[in-house]
Parts: structure tokens; C-alpha cells; sequence
């Protein structure tokens, strides 16, 4: 409860160059922020899963959370903005859901601290999947199947919303990066890593400055920061009023940020050498943006580093499509 509060109070700052940043690691279990505290069982992590496929979450029946959360494109979409379930178009780009157990904040723009609350907004949402929570668990409730596993997950004979957040969020804080090359040359094995990764860890950890907001194991501050990208997105200001927070958007993980293209939260940049590069000229250059946003005068091989180690980062994660009852 402490690190839940603690995350709570960072999320309402920008980040300055006066927080020291938290030092690049594995993710610890015991970090986690969970439900009451609780672990999550298999049964609910399984009950979950059946839910994040299920397509009777979307009003039409033609969307899943996996739809957008696809696990064979790094749970994203592949999309530079999202489509609704009625094949209408989001305003931004489809984040991945790596690690989110360790996060206090979630959305692009921070409207959400817990996975439970996050797992329904986009159902609810008259944009995305666009089915009112009353009819989510009427829809739920009329299949016996189920009745049966929520009957034996949380003991109700009636299933409501909460219990059903709460099984996708079990199921969603399963999907955890921390095998990756970077992890194994951390724990001692220095042939995990390539040398063009290594100066790449060296580059991210100075010259290159990303550890002011992509720090910790989970390579992020759970803050908002303005890149300076030149659209009318006022992003977490539209949810705090305060503008200083206009165009910013909370900083990624970078947890096999490899396969979740294209970046950005408008999509925008392709690659992760156009993400280095769009970070070494100095942002885009809007009025807005953030103080921790300077050219960095990286040498083309310098560039080609970082992105080693970026994809060092990676770590192949598979999910069985689940049979739905």
C-alpha cells in the first residue's frame, strides 16, 4: 500500500531533473500491485483470459480486448491509432500491456490507477468496445459456463462487474517481460549481450539521457512528459486542468519495445531508429515541450547502439488462445 500511495503522489508531478532516477533492473513479483493484496490464482488468471478473447465484450460481438491487445503484435495492434469495435477510428495509438502489474497509472493519459478500473473503460468506452456494464454482465450471467467459474473463482452466484475486472486484471498481470537479454547480462552472463548493446546501456544510462523518465525495471517513471509532437491531443492536461501538462503523455515501458510498433501516442514514428532519431534532434518542437527534451547530438553509430540495446529487451511471449465458453 505504501508503493501504491507513493506511485500516486509521483504520477502528479512532471519529472524534473532534480528526481534522482530510479536504477535500470528485473522486476521484482513482490513489487507488484495486486487486488487487496492478494495474489491472483490460476482459476482467475484462467477465467481472465477466457474474458480477454471474448468477443461478448464488444456491443457487436466483433471486438475482444484482444483485439487491440493482439499477444503476436507485442499486445498492441500494429496500427498507428486504434479502431473502435465498429471499425471507427481512436484517437491514439494502441499501448502494449507489458508489466502493467508494477504501474499505478494507466492510459496514455493517466485516467486510470489500477488494472480493475482499466480493464473496464474500454468496454464501457462509446468509442471502443462500446458495451454498457449492465448488459456486460446480463451477457455474462445468461452463460452457464461462466456462472460456473466465477461461482468457484469468487464464490457469487451473480456475476458483476467487479469480479469480472478483477479476472482480466489477473490474467493481464501474467504477462510479465523479465528474461530478457539485458536480465541475464545483468544477473553475470556477459555474452548475453551484444557490444553494440552494451554501449547502448551505456548511451541510454548518459549521453543519451533516457533514464530521466525511462528508469527502473520496468524502463518508465509512471509520469507524463511533452515530446513536443505537433498535434491538438492536450493530453494528461485534458484530465488534470493543469496545463503544464498539456501534450504530455505518460512514458512507456520499454519491455520488448521491439515488437510493439508504431510509437508514440499518435503512432507517428515507425521504427525504433526513427524513435532514436526523433529523440536526438530534440523532440518535435512543439511550445510544450518538456525541459528534458534536447538534441543529443549522437554520432549515426551511436544511434545504431542504442537501438541494439533497446532490442535487447526483448523476450518472446506466448499465449494459447483459450477455448470460451
Amino acid at each position: 500500500m505504501k508503493r501504491y500511495i507513493l506511485h500516486l503522489i509521483f504520477t502528479l508531478m512532471v519529472c524534473t531533473p532534480l528526481l534522482a532516477a530510479e536504477p535500470l533492473g528485473t522486476p521484482d513479483p513482490d513489487d507488484m500491485i495486486l487486488y487487496d493484496d492478494e495474489e491472483n490464482t490460476e482459476l482467475e488468471v484462467e477465467l481472465g483470459k477466457m474474458l480477454f478473447f471474448d468477443t461478448r465484450l464488444s456491443v457487436n460481438g466483433q471486438q475482444s480486448c484482444a483485439t487491440c491487445h493482439n499477444p503476436d503484435l507485442g499486445f498492441s495492434d500494429g496500427m498507428a491509432k486504434g479502431v473502435g469495435t465498429k471499425n471507427n477510428p481512436l484517437g491514439r495509438n494502441t499501448p502494449h500491456i507489458y508489466n502493467m502489474a508494477w504501474s499505478s497509472v494507466l492510459m496514455w493519459d493517466g485516467r486510470e490507477p489500477t488494472l480493475e478500473q482499466q480493464a473496464l473503460g474500454p468496454i464501457a468506452s462509446g468509442q471502443e468496445m462500446m458495451l454498457p456494464l449492465d448488459e456486460l454482465e446480463r451477457r455474462l450471467n445468461a452463460v452457464a459456463g461462466y456462472r460456473r467459474l466465477f461461482k468457484q473463482a469468487y464464490d457469487v452466484d451473480k456475476i458483476t462487474r467487479d469480479e469480472i475486472a478483477r479476472a482480466i486484471a489477473a490474467f493481464e498481470r501474467t504477462i510479465v517481460i523479465d528474461d530478457t537479454p539485458f536480465d541475464r547480462y545483468l544477473a553475470g552472463d556477459t555474452q548475453a549481450m551484444s557490444q553494440d548493446a552494451i554501449k547502448g546501456l551505456a548511451l541510454f544510462k548518459g549521453k543519451g539521457n533516457c533514464t530521466q523518465c525511462h528508469d527502473g525495471p520496468n524502463f518508465t517513471d509512471d509520469s507524463f512528459h511533452s515530446l513536443g509532437i505537433k498535434d491538438n491531443d492536450p493530453g494528461r492536461a485534458a484530465i488534470t486542468g493543469d496545463k503544464q501538462f498539456l501534450g504530455a503523455f505518460k512514458t512507456p515501458g520499454l519491455r520488448n519495445t521491439e515488437l510493439t510498433a508504431p510509437y508514440m501516442h499518435d503512432g507517428s514514428l515507425t521504427s525504433l531508429m526513427d524513435v532514436v532519431k526523433f529523440y536526438n534532434q530534440g523532440g518535435g518542437g512543439a511550445k510544450h515541450t518538456s525541459n528534458l527534451v534536447k538534441p543529443l547530438n549522437l554520432t549515426a553509430k551511436e544511434e545504431r547502439q542504442l537501438v541494439a540495446f533497446l532490442k535487447s529487451l526483448t523476450q518472446p511471449f506466448e499465449v494459447d488462445v483459450p477455448k470460451i465458453p
